[in-house]
Formats: C-alpha cells, structure tokens, sequence
C-alpha cells in the first residue's frame, strides 16, 4: 500500500461554521493522519495514508462542506511524504497581513431548538444555546482568526461540561467557540430605571407580562437592541410610533413558528424557506385577511407584512405561545429614527429610557452592531431590501483584482465596501448619513472591518456630491493619509455594482436602467431616471428623464404635491381647473409659494429624477401628499395597482429625453372619466416597462448591445421587477439585476470600488 501526503489550502466563509470538525471526523472516517488549522488566509489541511482513502477524503470535503461554509477556491497538492499515526487539530495561526472571510450570524439551529425545549438537556431553557451550525459570529468578533479568545465569549471560561464537549470530535459542539451554558456562560435580566429587578427565568417572564400589558420593552438581541411590543395592541404601537417619532413606516414583526406567520402572510415555499433559513432575515409577504387587520396598526397603507421568525434562543423563550400572549410582536430597530442602532448596554439606557418601559438584558457584549436584513423574493430567489444580519460581511468575489481600497459609499442606504485581491467586503447596512450619530457609526465600523480583513486602503473611492457625509470622510481621509481619491457619479457607481455582481469581465459596455431618486450629476443637477450605456471604464448618458423644478428642493421630496404641482404644470394640466388631489392637498400659501419657485426658478433644482415622477403619480391619484419616510409614496402606488390591468399610457422619446408629458395628460384625463385609481396605477407602472423596453430597442438599433444592468432605487418596487425581467427577456435582451446586495444606494459603494480600480493606474 502506498502512503501519501497531500496538502489542502481552502478559503471562503470557512471559520466559525463547524470546518474543522468536519475534517477531524472526515479523517479518521477515512483512516488518515494529519492535521488541520485556522489560519488568517483560510483553512490549510495535510493528510497521510493511502492514495484510496486521501482521494475519497478530498471528494467527501469538496462535496459535502459544513452547511454555513462557503468555500471560494479548494487548492489540493502533493506534499513531502511525513508519517503522520493520528489526526489533530492545531492551535490557529494569525499573520498580520493574512485575510479571509468571516461568517455571518445566523439563527439557531434545529438541533439546538429541540434541546433549548427539552427538560432533560442540560441547556433546557437557557437563552444562548449555540452549536457550530448557528449562533453568533460577526457580531461578536474583535479579531481573526475566529477563536474564543478573539470574540466576546473570552470572558466566559468554559465550565468542565463544556470543555469537554469543546474537545470531543464527535460532539456537535467540537470547537464552537461561542458554546456556553447555565453554568460558565452569559445571563439575563430584567430591569426598570436602571434598576435590576429579575434574573434568569423570572426575568424572561417579567418580560412576557410587561408586554402582554402593553408596555415597549428594549430587548438586547444578537447584533443589538430591538423595541417590542404586542402587535394586536393598536394603542401599544402607537404609543411606540410617537416615541420613536416614526409616524407611518411599517415595523418589523416577529413570530415563534412559521405555522403563526402563515395566518398573517401568505408564504410561498420560497418565502417560507428565507423565513426559515440560518439568516432569519425579515421577509416581505402578502396579507391575509387576519394579516390585513394586523396591517392596519403595524404597516398602515401596505399590502405586505415584514415577517421574520424568532432566531435565537432568548427570542424563542420570550415569544413562546401561550394563552393570552401575544402570537406577534412589533419588533423594530432600537433607535429613535435616523439614529444608529443601539448596542451597548450603557448607551442604550441613556438611548432608549425615554423610549422603553423596561429592559430585557444580557452580558455578552456585541463588538458591532448589525440590524436585521430584509428580503423579498424574486424568481424564488431572495431579493434584498436591506442587508444585514445573516448575510454581511459575506464577501463577493470580483472579476478585477484590486489593490487594497475602500469606497465610502453614498448618503442614503449607507454601506461602505473595502476591497483586496479578488475579494469585496461590503459592509452591513449603515443607515442614512445624516447626523452625527450615524456618523460615528460608519467610522467604527470601517475601521472594525479594516481591522478584521487586514485591508489596509491605498486608495479611496467615494460619490460626487460634495456635500455628502460619506464624500467629506473621504476627502479628509484622502488628504491626511495622502491617499488618491477618485470620485464617482452616482449612476455609474448603480451600473457598475450591478455589472460587478453578475461577474462582468468584459471591456464591452452594457445597457443601465438606473431608476433612482436622487443622484448627484455630472452637470451638477440631480440625475434620477437615468438610461446609461457603459461600464467601469465610463459612460454616456444616451437617455434621461425630462428634468422639471423640485420646489423647494428637499421640501418638495417630503411633500409629493409639490412634485405632482411642477410635474402638471410642466404638461400644461391646469391642477386648480380640474381640482387635482395635490391641489386640494395643498394650503393657498403653499400652493403660490409652488407657483412662485416654478416661475422664478428660485430654491427650485431641476431633477430628471424618476423617483420623484412616481411620487408626483402618486399624488396626483391622491394617494400620499407628504411623506414620513423615503418611498413611501411610491409603495402607496405600488400597492395601489390593479394587478389584472394591462393597459400603458405612451411616454415619448424625444431626442435624448423621456417624456412624459403626454402621459400624465392621459392619466389625468383618465381620473376625469372615472377610471379607478387602481386601474390608472397600473397603467403608470406599464408605461414604464414599456419605456424601458423601448429605450433598450434603441440602443440596440444603433450598437447591438443585448445585456441590460437594472439597478437604483425604484426597482425595488416589485411589480416593476417582475415584469422588467420577462419583457426584457422576450425582446432577446439578457437582464442582469442585483442578487447579493440590495438595488437601492446600498450597491453603491460596490460601484464606487470597481469604477476607482479602472482609473488607478497602479492597478
């Protein structure tokens, strides 16, 4: 028998997610020597024996890796031939400039779902129950490599139980190194006025009390804070909108078990799977008749409800059923609105105190703060809202290799992304950059993620507008560390990410749908409804929306009747004559201070923004007049629309522009005659697609181009998209649209990296 040694390299999401273990046992199944450890590059393997058994073992790791892993490159080579006579698993290595991916946090696991409700395990009820299959990852590590004493779990020495389940390989628990229990791990309690009242098991059921009577409670969960409270209990919410001062937007919702989601929201298998899944993210689904009754007190005006299940432990024990208790709570972001989210203890009392009644508390700390993702579904696959918990910091594999870069992203949706080698690292979800709590949020967290990817920048990338947040970080860092800065218009940054999603290699251009609402132009107007053609080397505007006056700038994005006013005058419809919603929306006052910037163009910027077209719609079919968060008028039309309508109003290309004058004409005309404003929505969301179809033909006609990159804002209006896709598709067009980020601003950083490469020319 002839003894070999072979050498494995692995990289990808492959520490914290039960890899090691998996070889261990994998090796001695097949009755070989060796070792395996983390290192700050990924997972390096040598195996000794016969040529037979290290073949089936290289087949069985390849094919069937741990189930959280993802494994981006598997390099297996020859090695000099040592004797191994046993299999061990070696302490990790850590190189300062080594890199590699790191595990998001995921949900708890069915393993430990059954032991957390089974009176005869040890861990019978305990809040942090965690195995190599779920629990936290991100959101507690301080360093790589992903090891107990790099996480926030370094406090907690392990009791004897638990050390021996650490080191026995054939225990689920084998090297996971957030594993804990009753005795050596981290505890809950309950406090009102910083003072603690319970602990353990009557703090969990002081908790259950406090919100079966109506109270906001703080919950400190994985990656932060959450406010609960009972979602049936209109008076609760409400209580909760005005503390939080979030007048209209939905709140999230958590239930126990999908079984309690499905009486609210009709699930598909696809959206039940995402529900489901290690990444619990909040899943956007149809009402049901119950649901349209839970709607009305927790997502006024919407046809969806945002479902996610209780993902870990502490939330399971705290939304078990039982008589009286509520079967949903609200569980929405621990902030006041446009704050960052809170995740220390100290700062959330001083934080939330005014906001909460009372605190659900624990003492493992979180190291970053990470907001719950939001996904709906698109050709059964998940289509991201908002990315976070679950699916950040997952890496993205990019067609271009870079030299080490951050791009800081824009002002709205923040993300940053920090590049190195064939690797982006696309931050979590920030926020909107408009204060300076949030600030301080992004500047920790980029400087957590460089520290953690050992990506050290030598170049930044960042949006045009001066004025941005995100844009001044960057240029004040780009002068104090003298590092080039390259900036980049906003819609090309749209183009690019998408491009760079869909592994684009090509020098060859494609054609951008960017829908958006705002974007800083290269004119130093605001771009928004924009159709590019290009890549990461540049573009050209070939067709834009027709611009019109925002009265009132960013006045006018929180009243839609002022948009609808400039839009009506601009296809000469007289609003007073025909007594259009936005007119009667609007005071006397206000209404001749419109007329007064339309005429004298002061304080009124011109925007071909297609954001502010399907708000000025909106408008006009009376459906939303002012704003309490971004888009919501446009998913008041979305929701609006007859989904049998096929009809489409004509929006004319003229030149370079898109018109739609004739259009609203038709659509205004249609409202005189008495077509139902849910008709007259749908029509409009026709007339788009129709658009977009058209503008592609043309492109076509003139340069053959066949790929489209849809991407901005307004896709994430889920009618659109799913009809984009098909008519695109028979036309012979190949659609390429977002998967792993979300399509609004959050791609936006992407973008910026892959644009800033091809214009280093260092790189």
């Amino acid at each position: 028998m002839k003894l070999q040694n072979w050498r494995f390299h692995i990289t990808g999401i492959v520490q914290g997610v039960g890899f090691r273990p998996t070889v261990y046992l994998l090796a001695r199944e097949h009755h070989l020597g060796g070792w395996v450890n983390n290192t700050a590059q990924g997972v390096e393997i040598e195996i000794h024996g016969a040529e037979k058994d290290c073949a089936a073992f290289t087949h069985s790791l390849k094919n069937n890796p741990p189930a959280l892993a993802k494994v981006d490159s598997f390099e297996v080579f020859p090695a000099p031939l040592r004797v191994y006579t046993e299999f061990t698993i070696r302490d990790s290595e850590n190189r300062a400039e080594d890199f590699l991916p790191v595990s998001p946090d995921m949900a708890i696991c069915p393993d430990c779902q059954r032991e957390l409700f089974n009176p005869a395990d040890r861990r019978y009820r305990y809040p942090f129950i965690n195995c190599t299959h779920c629990g936290p990852r991100f959101s507690i590590l301080r360093d790589i490599p992903y090891d107990r004493p790099n996480t926030s779990m370094a406090g907690f020495p392990l009791c004897p139980d638990c050390a021996a389940e650490y080191h026995d390989p054939g225990n689920r628990r084998f090297h996971a190194q957030p594993v804990a229990c009753p005795v050596c791990g981290p505890q809950v309690w309950y406090e009102e006025n910083e003072l603690r009242l319970y602990e353990g098991a009557q703090a969990l059921q002081a908790a259950r009390s406090a919100l079966r009577e109506g109270k906001i409670l703080a919950v400190k969960g994985l990656g932060g804070f959450h406010l609960a409270c009972d979602a049936h209990n209109a008076l609760a919410v409400q209580t909760l909108r005005e503390r939080k001062h979030r007048t209209g937007k939905p709140f999230a919702l958590m239930a126990f078990s999908p079984e309690i989601v499905r009486r609210y929201a009709r699930l598909s298998p696809e959206e039940l799977r995402l529900l489901s899944s290690p990444q619990a993210p909040i899943v956007l689904a149809e009402t049901t008749h119950a649901g349209k009754k839970l709607a009305k007190i927790t997502a006024p005006d919407q046809t969806r409800l945002g479902f996610m299940l209780a993902y870990t432990p502490l939330h399971l024990l705290l939304l078990e059923p039982e008589a009286g208790f509520p079967e949903a709570l609200v569980m929405t972001s621990g902030n006041l609105s446009e704050e960052p989210l809170a995740y220390r203890d100290d700062e959330a009392r001083q934080r939330l105190s005014s906001l909460a009644d009372a605190f659900l508390m624990h003492n493992r700390p979180i190291y970053m703060r990470v907001d719950d993702s939001v996904v709906t579904v698109l050709r059964e696959q998940p289509y991201l809202i908002r990315r976070a918990r679950g699916y950040a910091p997952g890496q993205l594999r990019i067609p271009k290799t870079a030299l080490p870069i951050l791009g800081t992203g824009t002002q709205l949706k923040n993300t940053f992304c920090l590049a190195r080698d064939r690797y982006a690292f696309v931050s979590h979800f920030i926020g909107d950059l408009e204060n300076q709590e949030t600030l301080d949020s992004f500047e920790q967290a980029v400087a957590h993620y460089e520290k953690l990817f050992r990506i050290h920048p030598r170049a930044l990338a960042c949006d045009m507008h001066p004025d941005y947040l995100a844009t001044r970080y960057a240029r004040a860092r780009s002068q104090r560390e003298s590092l080039p800065l390259i900036a980049v218009q906003h819609h090309h940054a749209h183009l690019a990410a998408c491009l760079a999603e869909n592994a684009w290699e090509s020098s060859a251009p494609a054609i951008g749908l960017i829908f958006d609402g705002t974007g800083y132009g290269t004119d130093g107007s605001i771009w928004g409804g924009e159709v590019l053609v290009g890549g990461y080397q540049g573009f050209e505007r070939r067709f834009h929306l027709l611009p019109v006056p925002l009265p009132g700038g960013d006045l006018a994005v929180r009243k839609p009747a002022r948009t609808a006013l400039s839009w009506l005058a601009a296809a000469d419809i007289p609003a007073e004559e025909h007594q259009l919603p936005p007119f009667q929306a609007l005071s006397k006052q206000e209404r001749d201070a419109v007329t007064a910037q339309l005429q004298s163009r002061i304080n009124a910027p011109e925007t071909s923004s297609m954001g502010r077209l399907f708000d000025a719609v909106a408008s006009i079919l009376g459906l939303c007049h002012e704003i309490s968060y971004e888009a919501q008028a446009a998913i008041a039309l979305e929701s609006a629309a007859d989904p049998d309508e096929k009809g489409a109003y004509a929006i004319l290309l003229r030149d370079n522009i898109l018109d739609p004058r004739d259009m609203l004409r038709e659509l205004t005309a249609d409202l005189r005659r008495g077509v139902s404003v849910p008709r007259v929505a749908a029509r409009f969301h026709n007339s788009i697609i129709q658009l977009s179809v058209q503008v592609c033909r043309s492109i076509r006609e003139e340069s053959g181009l066949r790929h489209v990159a849809i991407s901005g804002g307004v896709w994430q209006n889920m009618r659109l998209m799913r009809a984009i896709l098909p008519a695109l598709e028979a036309e012979n067009f190949i659609p390429l649209y977002h998967r792993a980020l979300p399509t609004n601003d959050a791609c936006v950083s992407l973008g910026q990296v892959m644009v800033a490469l091809q214009a280093l020319p260092e790189n």
